[in-house]
C-alpha cells in the first residue's frame, strides 16, 4: 500500500496525477461531491442559525466505504479536489465525512496539472479555507431556500412541476424581456444608397455610402435623377495611423462566449470539453475569473513567438482582472505547454487551438494599421458620399488569432485604393435599396452569458447549469428558424439610367438562438410582481458581492442568510393566500358557435380553449405551436387551431372507404387523414412540397394515402417507396436510401429506384477508410473529412490524425467509450438476450376452456 493517498473529484484527473506522482502515491477520486443538503426539510435548521444537515449520497456509500479504508491504510492523506470554493467545499466535505481532522489535513491546490506544479503543491500544503467553504455554503442554502420556497409558490399558484431559482429566474427575465422587445418593435422602412466608383487608374473599385437620408421610393429616385450626368470629384482624403491590441487570455466566461462565436459550442459542451482537456494535463484550471499569465508562460510564448515569427511579432504583457471579487484570481485559461496537437477528438483539439492561439495573440506585438476616409461630391447635386477603408501595415498578433463579435451587423473592412483631392473617379454604379429597421437579436448562449457576467449576477462557473435548466424546464427553446421572404425596392442608377426591381430576401433567420416560452412569460411576470426583489438585477448582483465577503473572512455568512430569509419567507405566505396565475387572455367568440375563445396556460403548455368549463358541454383544445404566443396570437388563429384538433379541413369522402378525408397539421407538419380521430383504422400520410393543408385536394390525398408504395423485388429483397419525417425514401434490405428532389415517390419506377440503391452503395464505399464491425467504422463525413462512427453516431478526428493508423482501442477511445466498457456492455447485452430467451420458454400461456375455466399451458 501506497504511502500517500490523494483525493481528487474525477478519475480522469486521479489517472493524471497519479503518473506524475509515482508510486508512493494512491491517487483515488470522489467522484464529485460524496454528499449534500438532506431532503427532508430542505437540509436545513432555520430557527438555529441555518444549520445545514448533509447526507451522503446513496451512489457515493460505496465510494465513501472505499475511501476510508485507503485512509486507514495511508499514513499521509492530502485533499487536491479543485481549487475554487466548490472544490474547496469537496475537501472539507471529504474530511468529515472520513473522520479526517480539518484543522490539520494537507489541503494541496494547483491550476495545471503539471509535474512542476503537482510538485509545488506538495511542498506547500495548507488546511481547508473555511471561509471559502462557508461561502459555498451560504449559496448552496440560499439557493437551495430560494428555489424550493418560489417552486412549491408557482407549482401551486402557476402550473405543476416547474422551477425557479435566484439566478436562474433572472436568465430566464434577460429572454422574456428581450422578445418581448422584439414583439412591441414596430419596423420602418428607409433607403439607403451605396455607390460604386472606379479609381482614375479605372483598374480598381472601392464602395462609399451616401451620406444622406433617404426617407422613402420618391425621396430615392429624385436623388437619383440629381446624380444623372454629375462628375464625381474627391473633395479629401484624411489618412489617420491606427493599431489593434489583442484580447487577453481567456477567462471562463470568455471562452464560453468565444467557442459558441468560432465553433458553435454549447456553454455546457464548452465546459465538458475543458474539463476533459484539463484533466489530461493540456490547459490550466477551466473555472476562473483571472487574466493574469505566469512568468513561465510569458516566457515560453516569447520563445515559441520569436522562433515561429520573429522577434518583432514579440511583446510580452500582463493584464489585470476588471472583474471586482473575482474569486479564482490565479491565471487565465492557457495551455500548459505550446504543444500544438494535444487530442485526437476533433472538438477537444478545436477548444484547445483557440485557447492557444488566444494565449500566443494576448503576448504579441499590436497590430499596425492605416485607416483611410475619402469625401466624394457630385458636381450636379452636391451629393455627399464618404468611403472608408483600412490598410494593415504590420498583422501583429492578427496573425494568429482575432476575436469574434457578437455584432451581427458588422461590416467587412475594403481596402482603398490610392486617391487624390481634387481628381475624378467614375461611377460604375449606383443602388438604391430600400432597408428595414430592426429590434435587438435574441439572446445567443455566447451573449447570454456576456449580459449575465455585466450585471453580476451568478458566476461563470455557474452559467452553464443556469442555461441547461432553463431549456430541461421548458422555459427557453435554443433552435435555428427558417425566417420569412420579404420583398424589397431596388432602384439602380448605371449608365445615367434608372432602373427599378422588386427583389426578395429572407428576414428573421435566426441560428442556435433562445426563444423564451408562454410559460417563461408566465412565470416571470408572477414573480415580478410578487417577489419583486428577487427578480432585480441589482439585488441578485449584491448577494454575489455578500458570497465573496464571506469568502473574504469579512462576513458572517448565517447573519447574511437571515438577513435574506426573514423578509424573502413573509413574501412566500403572503403569495401563497393570492390568486393563480395562468396568463389567460380573451380573445373573442367563435363566430359558428358564439362560444368564447380564449388563450392560457394549461396542463401540458399554452393552450386554445373554445368554451367555458361545464358539465354540460365540454371546453376544445388545442396547443400553440412554439412560434405563436398567447401576448399575440389572434382570434383567427386561434381558431384556425380549434378546427385543426377537430380533424381539419375537410377535403371529401374516400369513394372507397365512405371515410372523410382530412388536410391539417400534425405532429412532425402537414398530413392527410382518412377517417376520423376516433377512428381506430384511421390512416396518415405526410402533404408534399409544393402541396398545403389549404391547397391539397381530394385526389392528391388519395394518392398520397397509397404510400407506401411496393415497387417490387431486388436482389431477393422488397423494394419500397415512403415518406418519413425526413422526406421521401426508398427502403431495401434494411437501409434507407433518399429520393433526390426531381424525384416524386408516387411515381419512381423499379429501374430509378435500383439505380439509386446503388448510388448509394458506391457513395457509403467511398466514404469507407476502415471498418472494425457493424458498429464502429471510420468513415469521410459529408464534406471529405474522416469521422469515427460508433453506433449511429460520428465522432470528428483533429485534423492532424492519420485515420488509417488509428486502433480499434483508439477509435472506442475518441467515441468515448471506457477500456473495458465496451465488452462489459456486450456482455451484458448477450446475458439480456439469453435471460429473455429462458424467460420466454418458461412463459405460460392462460386460456378459457368451454365451460368458462382457465387451464395453464406451457408454451413449447
Amino acid at each position: 500500500m501506497a504511502k500517500n493517498l490523494v483525493i481528487v473529484e474525477s478519475p480522469a484527473k486521479a489517472k493524471t496525477i497519479g503518473k506524475l506522482l509515482g508510486s508512493d502515491y494512491l491517487v483515488k477520486p470522489s467522484f464529485g461531491h460524496i454528499r449534500d443538503l438532506a431532503k427532508k426539510n430542505y437540509g436545513i435548521d432555520i430557527e438555529h442559525g441555518f444549520e445545514p444537515t448533509y447526507e451522503v449520497d446513496a451512489e457515493k456509500k460505496k465510494v465513501v466505504a472505499e475511501l476510508r479504508k485507503d485512509c486507514k491504510a495511508a499514513d499521509q492523506v492530502w485533499l487536491a479536489s479543485d481549487e475554487d470554493r466548490e472544490g474547496e467545499a469537496i475537501a472539507w466535505h471529504l474530511a468529515v465525512t472520513l473522520k479526517l481532522p480539518v484543522e490539520t489535513t494537507k489541503r494541496i491546490v494547483f491550476h495545471e496539472i503539471t509535474k512542476k506544479a503537482i510538485d509545488e503543491a506538495v511542498l506547500n500544503p495548507r488546511t481547508i479555507d473555511m471561509n471559502l467553504v462557508n461561502a459555498q455554503q451560504a449559496r448552496r442554502i440560499l439557493d437551495r431556500l430560494v428555489g424550493f420556497e418560489l417552486s412549491e409558490v408557482l407549482w401551486k399558484k402557476v402550473k405543476s412541476n416547474l422551477s425557479a431559482g435566484r439566478v436562474q429566474s433572472m436568465a430566464v427575465r434577460l429572454i422574456v424581456e428581450r422578445e418581448r422587445e422584439i414583439m412591441s418593435f414596430n419596423v420602418s422602412d428607409y433607403y439607403k444608397a451605396v455607390a460604386k466608383f472606379a479609381a482614375p487608374d479605372t483598374k480598381s473599385s472601392f464602395r462609399a455610402e451616401y451620406s444622406g437620408d433617404l426617407k422613402d421610393e420618391a425621396q430615392a429616385k429624385k436623388f437619383l435623377e440629381g446624380c444623372k450626368g454629375s462628375d464625381f470629384v474627391v473633395k479629401s482624403v484624411e489618412t489617420k495611423p491606427g493599431k489593434r491590441t489583442p484580447a487577453p487570455p481567456f477567462t471562463t466566461s470568455t471562452l464560453q462566449q468565444e467557442a459558441s462565436r468560432k465553433l458553435g459550442f454549447s456553454v455546457s459542451q464548452t465546459m465538458s470539453l475543458a474539463q476533459s482537456l484539463y484533466e489530461s494535463g493540456f490547459i490550466t484550471y477551466m473555472r476562473t475569473d483571472s487574466v493574469n499569465l505566469s512568468d513561465v508562460c510569458t516566457n515560453a510564448c516569447k520563445e515559441f513567438i520569436t522562433k515561429e515569427y520573429g522577434a518583432n511579432y514579440s511583446k510580452p504583457r500582463q493584464y489585470k482582472t476588471k472583474s471586482k471579487g473575482a474569486q479564482e484570481a490565479h491565471e487565465a485559461i492557457r495551455p500548459t505547454s505550446m504543444k500544438l496537437v494535444v487530442s485526437q477528438k476533433w472538438d477537444e483539439q478545436r477548444l484547445y487551438e483557440i485557447i492557444l492561439k488566444r494565449t500566443l495573440a494576448s503576448q504579441m506585438s499590436d497590430a499596425v494599421i492605416e485607416r483611410t476616409n475619402v469625401s466624394i461630391e457630385a458636381s450636379n447635386n452636391k451629393a455627399q458620399f464618404s468611403a472608408t477603408g483600412e490598410f494593415i501595415k504590420f498583422d501583429g498578433f492578427l496573425k494568429v488569432y482575432l476575436e469574434g463579435t457578437d455584432d451581427e451587423t458588422a461590416k467587412d473592412e475594403q481596402l482603398l485604393p490610392a486617391l487624390t483631392v481634387g481628381s475624378k473617379v467614375k461611377l460604375n454604379e449606383l443602388e438604391v435599396n430600400q432597408r428595414f429597421t430592426h429590434a435587438q437579436p435574441r439572446y445567443t448562449e455566447a451573449s447570454l452569458v456576456k449580459r449575465l457576467e455585466e450585471l453580476g449576477i451568478g458566476r461563470p462557473s455557474t452559467y452553464a447549469p443556469i442555461i441547461t435548466t432553463i431549456i430541461k424546464r421548458g422555459y427557453v427553446l435554443k433552435e435555428d428558424r427558417t425566417g420569412t421572404e420579404r420583398e424589397y425596392v431596388s432602384l439602380v442608377l448605371k449608365d445615367d439610367k434608372i432602373s427599378r426591381n422588386v427583389k426578395k430576401e429572407n428576414t428573421g433567420y435566426e441560428k442556435n438562438k433562445l426563444f423564451c416560452t408562454d410559460i417563461a412569460m408566465v412565470v416571470t411576470d408572477y414573480l415580478s410582481e410578487h417577489f419583486n426583489d428577487i427578480m432585480d438585477y441589482n439585488f441578485t448582483a449584491t448577494v454575489e458581492k455578500d458570497f465573496d465577503e464571506i469568502a473574504e473572512g469579512n462576513l458572517e455568512w448565517a447573519k447574511m442568510l437571515k438577513d435574506f430569509y426573514d423578509p424573502f419567507h413573509d413574501t412566500i405566505q403572503k403569495s401563497i393566500e393570492g390568486k393563480r396565475s395562468v396568463g389567460e387572455r380573451i380573445l373573442g367568440e367563435d363566430p359558428q358557435t358564439g362560444k368564447v375563445v380564449m388563450v392560457r396556460i394549461g396542463r401540458f403548455g399554452p393552450i386554445v380553449q373554445l368554451g367555458e368549463n361545464s358539465e354540460e358541454d365540454k371546453p376544445v383544445y388545442a396547443s400553440l405551436s412554439k412560434d405563436q404566443h398567447i401576448e399575440t396570437i389572434t382570434l383567427e388563429e386561434a381558431l384556425n387551431l380549434i378546427n385543426n384538433e377537430q380533424g381539419g379541413r375537410l377535403i371529401g369522402v374516400d369513394p372507397q372507404t365512405e371515410k372523410n378525408v382530412y388536410a391539417r397539421v400534425g405532429r412532425f407538419g402537414p398530413m392527410v387523414q382518412l377517417g376520423e380521430n376516433t377512428d381506430p383504422d384511421k390512416r396518415y400520410a405526410t402533404i408534399l412540397k409544393p402541396l398545403t393543408v389549404e391547397t391539397v385536394t381530394l385526389p392528391q390525398a388519395l394518392k398520397l394515402l397509397e404510400l407506401p408504395r411496393t415497387i417490387g423485388e431486388y436482389e431477393g429483397k422488397k423494394i419500397t417507396v415512403s415518406v418519413g419525417r425526413f422526406g421521401p425514401y426508398i427502403a431495401h434490405n434494411s437501409k434507407f436510401v433518399s429520393l433526390k428532389k426531381t424525384d416524386d415517390p408516387l411515381t419512381i419506377g423499379y429501374d430509378r429506384c435500383v439505380e439509386l440503391i446503388l448510388q448509394k452503395r458506391e457513395t457509403d464505399a467511398a466514404r469507407m477508410i476502415k471498418e472494425f464491425n457493424e458498429n464502429l467504422k471510420i468513415v469521410k463525413d459529408r464534406w471529405g473529412h474522416p469521422t469515427v462512427f460508433y453506433k449511429k453516431k460520428y465522432f470528428k478526428l483533429a485534423a492532424q490524425t492519420d485515420p488509417e493508423k488509428l486502433t480499434e482501442a483508439e477509435c472506442l477511445a475518441i467515441a468515448g467509450v471506457k477500456p473495458g466498457e465496451q465488452e462489459e456492455k456486450e456482455v451484458k447485452e448477450k446475458a439480456k438476450k439469453t435471460s429473455t430467451k429462458k424467460t420466454a420458454a418458461k412463459k405460460t400461456t392462460t386460456k378459457k376452456t368451454d365451460s368458462g375455466k382457465k387451464t395453464t399451458k406451457k408454451s413449447e
